[in-house]
């Protein structure tokens, strides 16, 4: 039997890297294995993936000589940053900078990077229809990972470029329903009757495994997934049937939603002001007729809801 190829997934004890590192472990005869990449080895999510078969090998990515070690003699990598752990899009360069150079340095056959679309090219910074952040953003988490694309390209690594888009676990962690004064649980997503592409983070995971199955013919192109186009009404009914009592759908403006003072509001605020005003590309160039022919097995909101339902808030 010949020796599989070694995907290092950087995050791994993260939401996108964790779904890719559970996706190759459960295909045992498959050709690939799986070294999941974290800042620390002894937390209990990373001694998880040691426990499930995984080799979990220490690297930071604001650290380039760990990232080289973690890369040698790997086949291809996975590659994403957390904006929401810092809110920096300085920050987010700083770390694909030093991912670009490990991949190139290691020789890597294959990279995914996770990234967005830069909301720019539709809406310009001198624009006054929604704040501009960090002195050249509209939605810095965004646009950063944007301009990183090409840091990839210059460095000749041959890159899938994989768009994602809002997480459904998101809707049980803050970004959900609350009750309001009268305690009805109140869902103020600020999407007004436009659809929210979303999808599951084991579907990134499923998706991302598929790509580094196909090979070749993914290298240089972007890949636009989901799982979903729901409208706000929409993801209220289905929370509603999860959680046994109605979920009220009451939209914020977006003004009112970056007023609301949680970190990150602005930031959250412009997101969805583009979800929503570009509804039409964003979901349109989110095939998921396509998405479903890489990952058969992708969930709609219900089904992801049926396994996840649980873990809604309703306090």
């Amino acid at each position: 039997m010949s020796e599989k190829k070694v995907i290092a997934v950087v995050g791994a004890t993260g939401a996108q890297g964790g779904g890719l590192v559970r996706a190759i472990l459960a295909d045992r005869d498959g050709d690939y294995a799986v070294r999941a990449l974290t800042r620390d080895t002894t937390s209990e999510k990373a001694q998880e993936l040691v426990k499930l078969g995984a080799e979990v090998v220490q690297a930071d990515n604001y650290d380039p000589e760990s990232l080289r070690r973690a890369f040698a003699g790997a086949y291809g990598a996975y590659l994403v940053t957390n904006f929401w752990a810092h809110m920096s899009a300085e920050k987010e360069l700083e770390e694909a900078t030093n991912l670009a150079a490990a991949a190139k340095e290691a020789g890597l056959r294959h990279v995914i990077w996770s990234t967005l679309e830069d909301t720019r090219d539709h809406i310009p910074v001198t624009n006054d229809r929604m704040p501009t952040l960090q002195e050249k953003y509209n939605v810095p988490h965004f646009d950063a990972k944007a301009e990183a694309d090409e840091l990839f390209r210059k460095a000749g690594v041959p890159t899938t470029f994989l768009r994602t888009t809002f997480y459904w676990e998101n809707l049980a962690n803050g970004w959900g329903a609350t009750r309001d004064a009268n305690g009805v649980l109140t869902l103020s997503l600020p999407m007004g009757e436009s659809r929210l592409a979303g999808i599951a983070v084991d579907d990134i995971g499923k998706t991302a495994y598929a790509i580094f199955q196909a090979g070749a013919e993914y290298a240089g192109r972007t890949v636009h997934i989901a799982g979903e186009h729901l409208t706000g009404e929409q993801i209220a009914a289905g929370l509603s049937r999860a959680v046994g009592e109605p979920v009220v759908y009451r939209p914020l403006t977006h003004d009112a939603y970056r007023g609301l003072g949680f970190p990150g509001a602005d930031e959250a605020g412009n997101m969805l002001q583009y979800y929503t005003e570009f509804e039409d590309y964003f979901t349109g160039v989110r095939d998921l007729d396509e998405v479903r022919k890489l990952n058969p097995e992708l969930q709609t909101f219900d089904q992801w809801l049926k396994l996840n339902g649980h873990t809604i808030p309703t306090a």
